[in-house]
Protein backbone atom coordinates (compact mmCIF):
# COMPACT_ATOMS: atom_id res chain seq x y z
CA UNK A 1 0.00 0.00 0.00
CA UNK A 2 1.12 2.97 -0.92
CA UNK A 3 2.18 5.49 1.69
CA UNK A 4 0.55 8.80 2.12
CA UNK A 5 1.92 11.75 -0.08
CA UNK A 6 2.60 14.36 2.68
CA UNK A 7 4.68 12.03 4.98
CA UNK A 8 7.81 12.29 2.43
CA UNK A 9 9.58 15.23 1.93
CA UNK A 10 9.66 16.37 -1.47
CA UNK A 11 11.43 19.53 -2.82
CA UNK A 12 9.35 19.52 -5.69
CA UNK A 13 5.65 20.39 -3.11
CA UNK A 14 3.54 21.38 -6.14
CA UNK A 15 3.28 20.70 -10.06
CA UNK A 16 0.51 23.37 -11.62
CA UNK A 17 -1.23 20.52 -14.29
CA UNK A 18 -0.92 17.60 -11.29
CA UNK A 19 -2.45 19.46 -7.75
CA UNK A 20 -0.87 17.52 -4.74
CA UNK A 21 -4.12 17.90 -2.76
CA UNK A 22 -6.40 15.46 -5.22
CA UNK A 23 -3.35 13.31 -5.42
CA UNK A 24 -3.32 13.39 -1.32
CA UNK A 25 -6.83 12.63 -1.32
CA UNK A 26 -7.26 10.15 -3.72
CA UNK A 27 -4.54 8.29 -1.83
CA UNK A 28 -6.76 8.43 1.62
CA UNK A 29 -9.48 7.46 -0.09
CA UNK A 30 -7.62 4.09 -1.71
CA UNK A 31 -6.28 3.40 1.87
CA UNK A 32 -9.54 3.87 3.20
CA UNK A 33 -11.56 1.27 1.38
CA UNK A 34 -8.92 -1.05 1.66
CA UNK A 35 -8.88 -0.70 5.49
CA UNK A 36 -12.92 -0.84 5.37
CA UNK A 37 -12.83 -3.91 3.17
CA UNK A 38 -10.85 -5.96 5.48
CA UNK A 39 -13.33 -5.84 8.35
CA UNK A 40 -15.66 -8.65 6.47
CA UNK A 41 -18.37 -6.55 4.93
CA UNK A 42 -21.22 -8.13 4.09
CA UNK A 43 -21.89 -8.96 0.18
CA UNK A 44 -23.26 -6.23 -1.47
CA UNK A 45 -21.18 -3.64 0.51
CA UNK A 46 -18.12 -5.21 -0.05
CA UNK A 47 -19.24 -5.39 -3.96
CA UNK A 48 -19.33 -1.93 -4.21
CA UNK A 49 -16.34 -1.08 -2.40
CA UNK A 50 -14.66 -3.65 -4.54
CA UNK A 51 -15.28 -1.95 -7.90
CA UNK A 52 -14.13 1.07 -6.62
CA UNK A 53 -11.09 0.50 -4.95
CA UNK A 54 -10.31 -1.81 -8.54
CA UNK A 55 -10.67 1.90 -10.21
CA UNK A 56 -8.20 3.58 -8.01
CA UNK A 57 -5.79 1.37 -8.39
CA UNK A 58 -4.09 2.01 -11.06
CA UNK A 59 -4.06 5.66 -10.33
CA UNK A 60 -2.95 4.80 -6.93
CA UNK A 61 -0.26 3.22 -8.47
CA UNK A 62 0.43 6.16 -10.88
CA UNK A 63 0.81 8.32 -8.29
CA UNK A 64 3.14 6.28 -6.61
CA UNK A 65 5.36 6.01 -9.15
CA UNK A 66 5.36 10.12 -10.00
CA UNK A 67 5.82 10.44 -5.94
CA UNK A 68 9.00 7.81 -6.27
CA UNK A 69 9.87 10.36 -8.95
CA UNK A 70 9.43 13.38 -7.25
CA UNK A 71 11.19 11.83 -4.08
CA UNK A 72 14.36 11.10 -6.70
CA UNK A 73 14.25 14.39 -8.11
CA UNK A 74 14.60 15.79 -4.43
CA UNK A 75 17.27 13.39 -2.83
CA UNK A 76 19.41 14.12 -6.17
CA UNK A 77 19.30 18.17 -5.17
CA UNK A 78 20.09 17.53 -2.35
CA UNK A 79 23.20 15.54 -3.19
CA UNK A 80 24.41 18.24 -5.23
CA UNK A 81 25.56 19.84 -1.80
CA UNK A 82 27.95 17.09 -1.03
CA UNK A 83 31.09 17.27 -2.46
CA UNK A 84 31.44 13.65 -2.64
CA UNK A 85 27.99 12.96 -4.29
CA UNK A 86 28.03 16.10 -6.73
CA UNK A 87 29.22 14.42 -9.49
CA UNK A 88 26.92 11.42 -8.95
CA UNK A 89 23.85 14.16 -8.88
CA UNK A 90 25.17 15.86 -11.84
CA UNK A 91 25.06 12.57 -13.82
CA UNK A 92 21.32 11.72 -12.71
CA UNK A 93 19.30 15.19 -11.76
CA UNK A 94 19.35 15.55 -15.70
CA UNK A 95 17.57 12.06 -16.55
CA UNK A 96 15.14 11.97 -13.87
CA UNK A 97 13.78 16.11 -14.57
CA UNK A 98 13.62 14.69 -18.63
CA UNK A 99 11.52 12.08 -17.05
CA UNK A 100 9.16 14.29 -15.29
CA UNK A 101 6.97 16.11 -18.10
CA UNK A 102 6.00 12.86 -19.10
CA UNK A 103 5.23 11.12 -15.69
CA UNK A 104 3.23 14.47 -15.45
CA UNK A 105 0.95 13.41 -18.96
CA UNK A 106 0.83 9.91 -17.82
CA UNK A 107 -0.65 11.33 -14.39
CA UNK A 108 -3.55 13.50 -16.01
CA UNK A 109 -4.60 10.52 -18.05
CA UNK A 110 -5.02 8.55 -15.14
CA UNK A 111 -7.15 11.41 -13.50
CA UNK A 112 -9.33 11.85 -16.07
CA UNK A 113 -12.90 11.31 -15.51
CA UNK A 114 -13.77 7.67 -16.09
CA UNK A 115 -16.93 6.49 -18.19
CA UNK A 116 -18.69 4.24 -15.69
CA UNK A 117 -19.42 1.79 -18.02
CA UNK A 118 -15.81 1.23 -19.19
CA UNK A 119 -15.26 -1.64 -16.95
CA UNK A 120 -18.67 -3.78 -18.11
CA UNK A 121 -19.38 -6.52 -20.70
CA UNK A 122 -21.57 -5.20 -23.46
CA UNK A 123 -23.70 -6.38 -26.17
CA UNK A 124 -22.76 -6.01 -29.93
CA UNK A 125 -25.65 -5.87 -32.52
CA UNK A 126 -24.84 -5.90 -35.82
CA UNK A 127 -27.18 -5.41 -38.77
CA UNK A 128 -26.86 -5.32 -43.00
CA UNK A 129 -27.66 -1.96 -44.16
CA UNK A 130 -27.65 -0.70 -48.20
CA UNK A 131 -26.07 -3.13 -50.18
CA UNK A 132 -28.54 -6.24 -50.06
CA UNK A 133 -27.17 -9.58 -49.92
CA UNK A 134 -23.29 -8.25 -50.20
CA UNK A 135 -24.23 -6.12 -46.97
CA UNK A 136 -25.67 -9.01 -44.73
CA UNK A 137 -22.29 -11.06 -45.89
CA UNK A 138 -20.42 -8.47 -44.54
CA UNK A 139 -22.57 -8.23 -41.44
CA UNK A 140 -21.32 -11.97 -41.30
CA UNK A 141 -17.64 -10.78 -41.56
CA UNK A 142 -17.89 -8.10 -38.73
CA UNK A 143 -19.28 -10.85 -36.48
CA UNK A 144 -16.11 -12.82 -36.83
CA UNK A 145 -13.93 -10.01 -36.49
CA UNK A 146 -15.10 -9.10 -33.21
CA UNK A 147 -15.62 -12.57 -32.41
CA UNK A 148 -11.46 -12.94 -33.14
CA UNK A 149 -11.04 -10.00 -31.44
CA UNK A 150 -12.66 -11.32 -28.12
CA UNK A 151 -10.39 -14.25 -28.00
CA UNK A 152 -7.31 -12.78 -28.57
CA UNK A 153 -8.49 -10.63 -25.38
CA UNK A 154 -9.42 -14.05 -23.53
CA UNK A 155 -12.83 -12.42 -23.38
CA UNK A 156 -16.25 -14.49 -23.82
CA UNK A 157 -18.21 -13.82 -26.63
CA UNK A 158 -21.52 -15.80 -26.82
CA UNK A 159 -24.45 -15.13 -29.84
CA UNK A 160 -27.86 -14.59 -27.92
CA UNK A 161 -30.00 -13.68 -30.97
CA UNK A 162 -29.34 -14.86 -34.78
CA UNK A 163 -31.11 -14.35 -37.97
CA UNK A 164 -29.04 -15.70 -41.23
CA UNK A 165 -29.75 -14.78 -44.85
CA UNK A 166 -30.09 -17.43 -47.22
CA UNK A 167 -26.49 -17.00 -48.24
CA UNK A 168 -25.05 -17.36 -44.99
CA UNK A 169 -24.77 -14.05 -44.28
CA UNK A 170 -26.25 -11.98 -40.96
CA UNK A 171 -30.15 -10.65 -40.97
CA UNK A 172 -29.61 -9.90 -37.45
CA UNK A 173 -27.26 -10.72 -34.76
CA UNK A 174 -27.05 -10.06 -31.01
CA UNK A 175 -23.90 -10.95 -29.22
CA UNK A 176 -22.76 -11.10 -25.43
CA UNK A 177 -19.55 -10.24 -24.60
CA UNK A 178 -17.65 -10.78 -21.36
CA UNK A 179 -14.14 -9.88 -19.52
CA UNK A 180 -11.89 -7.20 -18.46
CA UNK A 181 -12.33 -3.77 -19.85
CA UNK A 182 -14.49 -4.77 -23.09
CA UNK A 183 -17.03 -1.42 -22.85
CA UNK A 184 -14.03 0.40 -22.89
CA UNK A 185 -12.40 -1.78 -26.23
CA UNK A 186 -15.34 -1.75 -27.75
CA UNK A 187 -17.85 1.38 -27.55
CA UNK A 188 -16.37 3.18 -30.37
CA UNK A 189 -17.12 0.46 -32.76
CA UNK A 190 -21.08 1.79 -32.81
CA UNK A 191 -21.62 3.53 -36.46
CA UNK A 192 -22.08 2.27 -39.75
CA UNK A 193 -19.36 0.30 -41.45
CA UNK A 194 -18.69 0.97 -44.86
CA UNK A 195 -17.04 -1.74 -47.37
CA UNK A 196 -15.89 -1.59 -50.89
CA UNK A 197 -14.95 -4.45 -52.98
CA UNK A 198 -16.41 -7.51 -55.56
CA UNK A 199 -18.98 -9.21 -53.92
CA UNK A 200 -19.28 -12.88 -54.08
CA UNK A 201 -22.73 -12.72 -55.90
CA UNK A 202 -21.55 -10.15 -58.42
CA UNK A 203 -19.83 -12.06 -61.44
CA UNK A 204 -19.00 -9.14 -63.82
CA UNK A 205 -16.41 -8.09 -61.10
CA UNK A 206 -17.39 -4.98 -60.53
CA UNK A 207 -16.80 -3.08 -56.95
CA UNK A 208 -19.82 -2.66 -54.74
CA UNK A 209 -19.93 -0.19 -51.99
CA UNK A 210 -22.39 -1.77 -49.06
CA UNK A 211 -22.60 -1.45 -45.01
CA UNK A 212 -23.68 -2.78 -41.76
CA UNK A 213 -24.58 -1.09 -38.99
CA UNK A 214 -22.82 -1.86 -35.40
CA UNK A 215 -24.30 -1.04 -31.98
CA UNK A 216 -21.71 -1.54 -28.68
CA UNK A 217 -24.17 -1.44 -25.86
CA UNK A 218 -23.18 -1.68 -21.90
CA UNK A 219 -24.87 -4.34 -20.24
CA UNK A 220 -26.70 -2.73 -17.84
CA UNK A 221 -27.27 -3.47 -13.84
CA UNK A 222 -30.84 -3.55 -11.86
CA UNK A 223 -29.86 -0.62 -10.23
CA UNK A 224 -29.10 1.26 -13.91
CA UNK A 225 -32.66 0.70 -14.63
CA UNK A 226 -35.93 0.46 -13.25
CA UNK A 227 -38.57 -1.11 -15.42
CA UNK A 228 -42.14 -0.50 -14.14
CA UNK A 229 -44.11 -4.17 -15.29
CA UNK A 230 -47.03 -1.93 -16.35
CA UNK A 231 -44.30 -0.32 -18.95
CA UNK A 232 -44.08 -3.88 -20.60
CA UNK A 233 -46.12 -5.80 -23.48
CA UNK A 234 -44.90 -9.28 -23.89
CA UNK A 235 -46.13 -11.42 -26.52
CA UNK A 236 -45.50 -14.77 -27.38
CA UNK A 237 -45.31 -15.77 -31.20
CA UNK A 238 -44.06 -18.86 -33.03
CA UNK A 239 -40.18 -18.78 -33.84
CA UNK A 240 -38.72 -17.87 -38.18
CA UNK A 241 -35.85 -20.25 -37.10
CA UNK A 242 -32.62 -19.08 -38.11
CA UNK A 243 -32.21 -18.99 -42.01
CA UNK A 244 -32.73 -22.20 -42.92
CA UNK A 245 -30.79 -23.72 -40.34
CA UNK A 246 -33.11 -25.13 -38.08
CA UNK A 247 -37.25 -24.14 -37.56
CA UNK A 248 -38.66 -23.91 -33.94
CA UNK A 249 -42.66 -25.37 -34.34
CA UNK A 250 -43.44 -23.94 -30.72
CA UNK A 251 -44.51 -20.51 -29.68
CA UNK A 252 -41.39 -20.40 -27.85
CA UNK A 253 -40.17 -16.65 -29.19
CA UNK A 254 -40.77 -13.85 -26.89
CA UNK A 255 -41.64 -9.77 -27.45
CA UNK A 256 -41.06 -7.59 -25.12
CA UNK A 257 -42.09 -3.74 -25.96
CA UNK A 258 -41.59 -1.11 -23.67
CA UNK A 259 -44.42 0.89 -24.43
CA UNK A 260 -43.06 4.35 -22.89
CA UNK A 261 -40.46 4.19 -25.46
CA UNK A 262 -41.47 1.69 -28.25
CA UNK A 263 -38.50 0.06 -28.03
CA UNK A 264 -39.22 -3.49 -29.32
CA UNK A 265 -36.87 -6.79 -28.31
CA UNK A 266 -37.31 -9.74 -30.12
CA UNK A 267 -36.09 -13.44 -28.66
CA UNK A 268 -36.58 -16.42 -30.16
CA UNK A 269 -34.51 -19.40 -29.19
CA UNK A 270 -35.99 -22.51 -28.20
CA UNK A 271 -37.01 -22.42 -24.66
CA UNK A 272 -39.49 -19.51 -23.51
CA UNK A 273 -38.02 -19.10 -20.16
CA UNK A 274 -34.40 -18.28 -21.76
CA UNK A 275 -36.10 -15.87 -24.52
CA UNK A 276 -37.52 -13.83 -21.71
CA UNK A 277 -33.95 -13.29 -20.21
CA UNK A 278 -31.93 -12.46 -22.79
CA UNK A 279 -35.15 -10.04 -24.17
CA UNK A 280 -34.54 -8.48 -20.94
CA UNK A 281 -31.14 -8.31 -20.98
CA UNK A 282 -31.26 -6.82 -24.37
CA UNK A 283 -34.03 -4.19 -23.40
CA UNK A 284 -32.42 -2.88 -20.32
CA UNK A 285 -29.25 -2.48 -22.18
CA UNK A 286 -31.02 -0.76 -24.93
CA UNK A 287 -32.85 1.46 -22.36
CA UNK A 288 -29.25 2.30 -20.44
CA UNK A 289 -28.00 3.46 -23.53
CA UNK A 290 -30.93 5.48 -24.26
CA UNK A 291 -30.32 7.19 -21.25
CA UNK A 292 -26.95 7.58 -21.14
CA UNK A 293 -27.20 9.07 -24.70
CA UNK A 294 -29.36 11.58 -23.11
CA UNK A 295 -26.94 12.40 -20.87
CA UNK A 296 -24.30 13.14 -22.73
CA UNK A 297 -26.45 15.47 -24.90
CA UNK A 298 -27.15 17.79 -22.19
CA UNK A 299 -23.35 17.50 -21.43
CA UNK A 300 -22.03 18.67 -24.49
CA UNK A 301 -24.96 19.93 -26.34
CA UNK A 302 -22.81 22.47 -28.16
CA UNK A 303 -20.06 20.29 -29.59
CA UNK A 304 -19.13 16.09 -30.40
CA UNK A 305 -16.50 14.20 -29.54
CA UNK A 306 -13.58 13.89 -32.07
CA UNK A 307 -13.81 10.62 -32.70
CA UNK A 308 -17.63 10.22 -33.15
CA UNK A 309 -20.95 11.17 -31.77
CA UNK A 310 -21.96 7.55 -30.91
CA UNK A 311 -24.87 8.31 -33.72
CA UNK A 312 -25.73 4.73 -35.41
CA UNK A 313 -26.20 6.78 -38.52
CA UNK A 314 -22.84 8.20 -38.71
CA UNK A 315 -20.08 6.54 -41.30
CA UNK A 316 -17.15 6.13 -38.77
CA UNK A 317 -14.94 2.99 -41.44
CA UNK A 318 -14.20 2.08 -44.27
CA UNK A 319 -12.65 -1.27 -45.64
CA UNK A 320 -11.71 -1.14 -49.25
CA UNK A 321 -10.27 -4.90 -50.25
CA UNK A 322 -9.10 -4.32 -53.36
CA UNK A 323 -6.56 -1.72 -51.92
CA UNK A 324 -6.25 -3.61 -48.69
CA UNK A 325 -7.38 -0.55 -46.80
CA UNK A 326 -9.05 0.59 -43.60
CA UNK A 327 -9.81 4.06 -43.23
CA UNK A 328 -11.76 5.21 -39.65
CA UNK A 329 -13.00 8.39 -40.62
CA UNK A 330 -13.39 9.98 -37.36
CA UNK A 331 -9.74 10.10 -36.77
CA UNK A 332 -8.08 10.13 -40.42
CA UNK A 333 -6.24 6.90 -39.47
CA UNK A 334 -5.55 4.47 -42.88
CA UNK A 335 -3.89 1.28 -42.28
CA UNK A 336 -3.03 -1.29 -44.84
CA UNK A 337 -3.74 -4.11 -43.17
CA UNK A 338 -7.04 -4.81 -43.88
CA UNK A 339 -6.64 -8.61 -43.82
CA UNK A 340 -5.16 -8.66 -40.46
CA UNK A 341 -7.98 -6.34 -39.23
CA UNK A 342 -10.79 -8.57 -40.27
CA UNK A 343 -9.03 -11.73 -38.74
CA UNK A 344 -9.46 -9.67 -35.08
CA UNK A 345 -6.82 -7.65 -34.88
CA UNK A 346 -8.23 -3.98 -33.93
CA UNK A 347 -5.91 -3.13 -30.81
CA UNK A 348 -3.96 -0.25 -33.39
CA UNK A 349 -7.57 1.38 -34.01
CA UNK A 350 -8.71 1.07 -30.81
CA UNK A 351 -5.69 2.42 -28.96
CA UNK A 352 -5.78 5.08 -31.30
CA UNK A 353 -9.64 6.31 -31.18
CA UNK A 354 -8.80 5.71 -26.90
CA UNK A 355 -5.89 8.50 -27.42
CA UNK A 356 -7.71 10.99 -29.60
CA UNK A 357 -11.18 10.78 -27.20
CA UNK A 358 -8.44 11.62 -24.05
CA UNK A 359 -7.00 14.22 -25.79
CA UNK A 360 -10.24 15.64 -26.52
CA UNK A 361 -10.54 15.80 -22.56
CA UNK A 362 -7.74 16.80 -21.58
CA UNK A 363 -8.02 19.72 -24.23
CA UNK A 364 -11.21 20.45 -22.41
CA UNK A 365 -9.55 20.69 -18.99
CA UNK A 366 -6.92 22.95 -20.19
CA UNK A 367 -10.04 25.63 -21.73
Amino acid sequence: MPAPLDQTPVIIDTIPMVPMEKLNAITERFQYLEARMAEGLSGDEIAALGREYAELKPVVDEIASYQQLLDDIAEAELMMDDPDMRELAEEELPALRERLPEMEQSMRLALLPKDAADARPAMIEIRPGTGGDEAALFAADLLRMYQRYAESRGWSFDIVEQSLSELGGIKEVTVHVKGEGVFARLKYESGVHRVQRVPETESGGRIHTSAATVAVLPEAEDVDIQIEPGDLRIDTMRASGSGGQHVNTTDSAVRITHLPTGIMVVSSEKSQHRNREIAMQVLKARLYDLERQRVDSERAADRKSQVGSGDRSERIRTYNFPQGRMTDHRINLTLYKLDQIMGGDLDEIVDALTAEAQAAQLADLDA
